[in-house]
């Protein structure tokens, strides 16, 4: 499997240092989002000034994770596209367009976002539901536009505490939308409480940009890492062989301190998993 590790999950590293930890450890793919102590401008659920970020700039970063064999797989965005202030969500939108640029001058082929919340009214409300809804709708059609312009896959990430909250909602969700380039980055700990991990792959396995590596417990509200939860890790990696082999499978909610322990209970669940796989053939 093609195994990786998001790049936020070492922000007090330098974008080198970061890079050549993953080298080092058997990770060979990363999602990148730019939160290391030399390339700070991520901001989950918001935005940050660009105007440093050249694309010469970015190019250096994404070469340190390159030249070292390591796959950037995807650019991190997590904007808030439901945001009700007009004027706020557009220049989130217009960060979110910087960031594509971003990942289309250095051939980075997906950009990756949340659904967003507003702080403090995180999931659904039956009052604003179908608002917030329609207007993550609106906000992804804009979105699947520039990406076909800058020839690139917007992959959406679902979760319960959002208003996606299901792989059926996502299916959904990508049928209004309408387009191809809207993808899915499908993280099982996020669908866990309203989904079997064979209802996610019966409807989203066709769709899935690649997958983040994370666990929860069906009741909880915040996701653990990989193996402390509820999700059954070699049926889901064994539905990942049948599926879709060779995606980025990404770990998160993860650390320096911890993520060499959590690499292997992948590892472990993955050779359970290949049995399964050959016992059913």
């Amino acid at each position: 499997m093609k195994l990786g590790v998001v790049s936020r999950s070492f922000p007090k590293m330098t974008t080198s240092e970061t890079a050549e930890f993953m080298a080092q450890n058997g990770f060979v793919c990363t999602e990148l989002c730019f939160a290391h102590t030399d390339a700070n401008y991520w901001s989950y659920n918001g935005r940050r000034d660009l105007s440093s970020m050249t694309d010469e700039r970015s190019q250096m970063i994404v070469e340190a994770f390159r030249s070292r064999g390591i796959e950037v797989s995807s650019l991190g965005v997590f904007t808030n596209l439901i945001n009700p202030d007009a004027s706020e969500r557009a220049a989130n939108l217009a960060y979110f367009e910087r960031l594509m640029q971003i990942a289309a001058f250095n051939g980075i082929p997906c950009v990756a976002t949340e659904c967003g919340f507003t702080p403090g009214q995180r999931g659904i409300n039956t009052e604003t539901y179908e608002r917030d809804f329609n207007q993550l709708v609106e906000s992804l059609k804009w979105l699947v536009e520039k990406a076909g312009h800058y020839d690139l896959e917007v992959a959406l990430e679902p979760c319960i505490i959002d208003v996606v909250p299901s792989a059926k909602r996502t299916a959904d969700l990508i049928k209004q939308v309408g387009s191809d380039r809207l993808r899915v980055l499908l993280d099982p700990a996020n669908l866990i409480p309203n989904n079997t991990e064979e209802e996610m792959f019966h409807h989203l396995a066709s769709k899935v940009a690649y997958f983040h590596g994370k666990d929860r417990k069906v009741n909880d509200v915040r996701g653990r890492a990989l193996g402390d939860g509820d999700i059954d890790w070699p049926l889901f990696l064994s539905l990942y062989h049948r599926h879709a082999e060779g995606l980025p499978f990404i770990l998160e909610y993860v650390g320096p301190d911890d993520v060499l322990a959590i690499r292997d209970r992948v590892l472990q669940a993955d050779a359970a998993a290949r049995k399964l796989v050959a016992a059913m053939k």
